[in-house]
C-alpha cells in the first residue's frame, strides 16, 4: 500500500511536537522564573538544558517509534505509546540528579515543563486523529486488489481487510476452486468472483494493481503459475502464508539476508534500548525508596520483628533467577525459624507465621528488602514473581511452558499478582494462570505497563488483598 502523504506527515509530526516541547519549556521558564530576564533565558546554562531536554524528547521518539506509521497506527496505540515516552522523558532527568549530578535546571521548570508538553502533545494527537479520520481518503492512495484463496485465511483476510480501510486497499472480491459459480459465500459477507483460473483475466479487465494470495503450500505450482502471468501483466503478487496453525498472534518475522524466520511471540525486552530504559528506571526508582524509605523503616521493622520472635531480621532464600539462574531473594523474616521454609509454602492460617509476620505479609511491607536485590541486579522492580528452587522444578514438569517466565528478570511485583493471581497455588490450574499472566507481561510490556503495575500494587496495599497471608 502507497500512502501519498506519509514521509511529508511524519515529518509534520516531528516538528509540531518539537515546537511544543519548546513553547512548553519557554512557557515552563517564564513561570518559574519570572524575575530573570530574557537575556538569562538565552545565556549558556539554558540553552545547555533546553538542548538536553530536546535530545532527551528525540531519544525518546526514537525508542517508541512515535513517527512510524503515523497514518495507519490506531488512536489507542499511539496514546500509549506517546504515555511510555513520557514517562521515560520523566524518569531520566530524575536518575541523572540522584546518579550522575545536578542539572542546571530547577525542578519546578522541569515538572511545569513537563505537565504543560503532555497535555499539548496528547491534545495535539487528538486534533490529528479527528483530521485523519476525515481526510482519509485523500491521504491515502486507494489499491484495487482481488484475493486467490477462498479458504479460511483467506475469508479472514478479506474481512480484516474491509474492516481496516486505512491499510489502503479496497477488495474486489475472491476467486478460488472451493466455489466456483461467481457470488456471496454462506455468511454474505465474502464476494466470489470465480475460479482461480479466471483470476488474471479478471485482474487485467478491472485494472486490478495487487493480487494478494492466501493459497496453501500443497497449491505451489499455481502459485508459481500466477507469479509468472502476473509478471507479464505488470500486476504486483503478495503471498499472504498460512501460520495461524502453528503459530499464535504475537508471531514476529524477522529476515536473515533473504531467509524468513518466525518467532511465535515477541518479547520487547529483548531489544536493547528497552532494556536500557526498563534497568534505569529500576535503578532509579529502587535508589529512591532505598534511600528515602527503607532508610529509617528498616531498623523500625527490625526493632519490632525482634521483639516479637527470635531469629534474624532478614529472611533469605535461594530462588529461580532470570534465564533459571539462583539467587537470594531477602525479605524481612514473617515466620518463626523452621527447617520447611524452603519447600513448604506459606498457607492460610499458616503456624509458622508470626504476629508481626500477619502484618507484614498481609501489606507486602515484607517484600520491602528485595529493592537490594533490584540495586544488585538480581530483580527488577516490576517482573514474574520468583519462586523457590523446588517451586520451579515441580511445576516445570506440569506446566509445558513454565520456563518461559524466566526469560525475564523477576520482580518484585507482577501483572499476575495484581490481575489476583498471587498468594498460594493448592491446583495446577493456579499456577497455570499465573504463568499465563506472566508470559502476557513477557510479551506486551511497555515502560507504562511497568508504572501501571506500582500504581496497582500500591493500591491493593493500601485497601488489602485477600489472598495476602
Amino acid at each position: 500500500m502507497t500512502y501519498k502523504y506519509a514521509t511529508l506527515l511524519k515529518w509534520i509530526s516531528v516538528c509540531t511536537d518539537f515546537f511544543l516541547l519548546n513553547l512548553a519549556l519557554y512557557f515552563a521558564f517564564v513561570i518559574s522564573s519570572p524575575i530573570i530576564s530574557f537575556w538569562d533565558f538565552t545565556s549558556e546554562t539554558y540553552r545547555l538544558s533546553f538542548l538536553l531536554l530536546n535530545l532527551l524528547w528525540f531519544y525518546c521518539g526514537s525508542i517508541f517509534k512515535l513517527y512510524e506509521n503515523v497514518i495507519v497506527r490506531d488512536a489507542v496505540t499511539t496514546i500509549k505509546l506517546i504515555t511510555a515516552a513520557l514517562g521515560v522523558y520523566l524518569v531520566v532527568p530524575f536518575v541523572l540528579t540522584v546518579t550522575f549530578t545536578r542539572l542546571s535546571f530547577s525542578t519546578d521548570f522541569f515538572i511545569y515543563s513537563f505537565v504543560l508538553f503532555s497535555v499539548l502533545i496528547l491534545f495535539s494527537r487528538l486534533l490529528f486523529f479527528s483530521l485523519r479520520k476525515s481526510k482519509r481518503k485523500f491521504w491515502i492512495r486507494y489499491k484495487k486488489i482481488v484475493i486467490v484463496g477462498d479458504g479460511k485465511l483467506g475469508h479472514d483476510f478479506y474481512n480484516y481487510i474491509e474492516n481496516n480501510p486505512q491499510l489502503g486497499y479496497t477488495v474486489a472480491g475472491v476467486f478460488g476452486d472451493g466455489m466456483t459459480v461467481a457470488g456471496k459465500t454462506e455468511n454474505g459477507r465474502v464476494n466470489v468472483l470465480g475460479s482461480i483460473e479466471n483470476c488474471l483475466s479478471y485482474a487485467i479487465e478491472n485494472g486490478i494493481s495487487e493480487i494478494l494470495c492466501t493459497l496453501p503450500d500443497r497449491e505451489l505450482d499455481k502459485v508459481k503459475g500466477l507469479i509468472r502471468e502476473a509478471d507479464k501483466h505488470m500486476i504486483r503478487f503478495r503471498l499472504v502464508p498460512d501460520i495461524k496453525g502453528a503459530f499464535e498472534v504475537n508471531t514476529m518475522l524477522e529476515l536473515y539476508g533473504n531467509l524468513p524466520i518466525l518467532t511465535h511471540r515477541k518479547e520487547p525486552l529483548e531489544n536493547k534500548a528497552n532494556e536500557v530504559i526498563k534497568r534505569a528506571f529500576d535503578f532509579g526508582f529502587s535508589l529512591f525508596v532505598v534511600v528515602f524509605v527503607l532508610s529509617w523503616l528498616v531498623p523500625v521493622i527490625g526493632f519490632i520483628i525482634k521483639l516479637d520472635s527470635k531469629g534474624p531480621v532478614f529472611f533469605k532464600q535461594l530462588r529461580s533467577g532470570k534465564d533459571n539462574k539462583p539467587f537470594y531473594c531477602y525479605k524481612f523474616r514473617s515466620m518463626t525459624v523452621n527447617s520447611a521454609a524452603d519447600n513448604l509454602q506459606a498457607t492460610k492460617g499458616d503456624a509458622r507465621i508470626t504476629r508481626v509476620g500477619t502484618f507484614l505479609r498481609k501489606t507486602s511491607l515484607d517484600e520491602l528488602p528485595q529493592f537490594f536485590n533490584v540495586l544488585l541486579g538480581d530483580m527488577s522492580v516490576v517482573g514474574p514473581r520468583p519462586h523457590m528452587l523446588k517451586h520451579t522444578q515441580d511445576y516445570s514438569l506440569l506446566i509445558g511452558n513454565f520456563m518461559v517466565r524466566h526469560f525475564l528478570t523477576p520482580g518484585i511485583t507482577g501483572w499476575a499478582q495484581v490481575s489476583g493471581h498471587r498468594g498460594e497455588t493448592k491446583e495446577t490450574t493456579a499456577m497455570s494462570k499465573r504463568v499465563e499472566a506472566d508470559l502476557w507481561y513477557l510479551e506486551n510490556w511497555t515502560l507504562f505497563l511497568d508504572l501501571k503495575i506500582i500504581f496497582l500494587t500500591i493500591w491493593n496495599s493500601l485497601k488489602g488483598d485477600e489472598k495476602a497471608f
